[in-house]
């Protein structure tokens, strides 16, 4: 295998999370000249989507520590054991999954909230891009697998591919055009898991033909007791963690919906929009940097470890910072891309300033965290977040913004100090 370079790796990985933004943007732009009821009710069924990734977190996170260690370790055997129970897993949890909601969407929907037309568009996309969720599981693992052996741009292609299928087909079957029905939510639900459905096959004929046979499927016989453990033990606190995240931030949303202005709820949405694109560099170097500390830990070269992922850390600080300053400058400029109200852009612009020591911490914690999960320590991340998240983030986010008064700033310092003091530890 060649040597591992930051650079070759993250660029890659920040396409693809890039195009990933992209695809569910489509979705609901194209659906927003359709109906605005089914662009929301897109919306309303992936936060029910979303709650099945925890499971596919699990599975995903700790095959890719497990496998990256082993390749550093030059046990190939065990890498491929490792990638075939992944894909096993993926597959029996995907399609169990998949029958909940091809049978459940509708009460699982309405326990959400959903109801009237929201509940009916909802319903329809949730039954067919959910009943096919096992195809998602199996990209997701055969992904993971692919870049842990250093093959980034492989994904990265098949998602262009996913993207631009997605997107013909989005607005062929939505709007009606050549002579197709105007399908609405349920044309977007095809398009999105057909071009699924097509990246999975090709990215299993890729997988199969470049980095592993089909054969590695006869290592789980005897049945691999060890590596389950392994996969447990690793994946559960990491899933945890995410777990955690999604509930502070349902919190966090409660209390915007219930004690902020309007001015401040739209301000909110408009600047998370925003800087969601600061820290896609961290994201992609986080990643990278899993991939390369797994490797090195598995060739017992530490300290060449804590050499790299301290260079990654601050490649990464630099990059974002640079990007969050200049964001917060044309602040007015950035938020008025999204509307006329004077009020409006003036709050996002004043906590795009606020934001820049939100995203210090947060950068921090994304390379870091990604590096302790290379090594395989989840542990020590994870009891961090249970304290700074619980106590700083969502306590301190009533506190600041309600009880003190601050409103949509109060909000940004909580989850800024949150992010700064896990850092920190």
């Amino acid at each position: 295998m060649k040597k591992l370079s930051l650079f070759n790796l993250a660029w890659p990985i920040f396409v693809e999370t890039l195009l990933f933004m992209l695809l569910g943007s489509v979705d609901v732009f194209v659906l927003s000249r359709y109906d605005d009821l089914a662009a929301s009710s897109v919306n309303t069924a992936n936060q029910a989507i979303s709650i099945t990734t925890i499971v596919f977190t699990v599975i995903s996170t700790a095959s890719a520590v497990l496998i990256s260690q082993y390749l550093g370790a030059k046990k190939r055997e065990n890498a491929s054991r490792v990638a075939a129970l992944s894909m096993t897993f993926h597959m029996i949890f995907g399609v169990i999954i998949s029958a909940v909601y091809v049978f459940f969407a509708k009460p699982i929907l309405s326990f959400i909230g959903a109801e009237g037309t929201v509940l009916e568009f909802s319903s329809q996309y949730l039954t067919v891009v959910g009943g096919f969720i096992f195809f998602q599981a199996l990209l997701s693992s055969m992904s993971v697998i692919v870049r842990n052996h250093g093959m980034t741009q492989i994904s990265m292609f098949v998602t262009l591919g996913m993207n631009v299928m997605n997107t013909a087909l989005d607005v062929i079957f939505v709007l009606g055009l050549f002579g197709f029905p105007k399908l609405g939510v349920l044309g977007v639900a095809i398009a999105t898991t057909f071009s699924r459905i097509v990246g999975t096959i090709i990215l299993a004929v890729v997988l199969f033909k470049k980095v592993e046979k089909p054969s590695i499927f006869k290592l789980l016989k005897p049945f691999p007791k060890e590596d389950v453990k392994n996969i447990i033990k690793i994946g559960v606190p990491s899933a945890f963690e995410t777990f955690l995240y999604n509930i502070s931030q349902v919190v966090i949303t409660s209390i915007v919906l219930k004690c902020l202005t309007n001015e401040e709820l739209i301000a909110k949405t408009y600047v998370q929009n925003i800087t969601m694109f600061f820290y896609l560099f961290t994201v992609a170097i986080s990643q990278a940097s899993q991939i390369i500390t797994g490797h090195l830990v598995g060739a017992k070269k530490f300290d060449e470890v804590k050499r790299k992922a301290y260079r990654n850390y601050l490649y990464a600080l630099g990059i974002t910072i640079s990007i969050c300053i200049v964001g917060a400058i044309f602040g007015e400029r950035l938020m008025g891309i999204f509307t006329a109200d004077e009020v409006v852009i003036a709050l996002g612009a004043q906590v795009l300033f606020i934001n820049i020591f939100l995203e210090l911490g947060r950068t921090t914690n994304l390379v870091i965290i990604g590096c302790l999960r290379g090594a395989g320590d989840v542990y020590f991340p994870t009891i961090c977040a249970i304290f700074s998240m619980i106590i700083v983030s969502t306590l301190g986010s009533y506190i600041l913004a309600v009880v003190c008064g601050l409103g949509i700033y109060g909000l940004w310092i909580a989850i800024a100090a949150d992010e700064v003091i896990r850092g920190i530890l």
